[in-house]
């Protein structure tokens, strides 16, 4: 155990900073979203226009 002591220095190390505003996936997210939701009113629509 007192290696342990040893081993640790007399003043911790600074805090991280903080990450920066908003990731850089968030606008891929939003992206993807709207892709995805085009995609499932096209195939929605074809649907209904093939049982009618």
């Amino acid at each position: 155990m007192g290696y342990a002591a040893v081993a640790q220095g007399s003043t911790p190390p600074p805090p991280m900073p903080p990450p920066p505003p908003g990731f850089p996936i968030d606008g891929g997210i939003v992206l993807l979203f709207i892709i995805a939701f085009s995609f499932g009113i096209y195939k929605a629509v074809k649907i209904s226009k093939k049982a009618a």
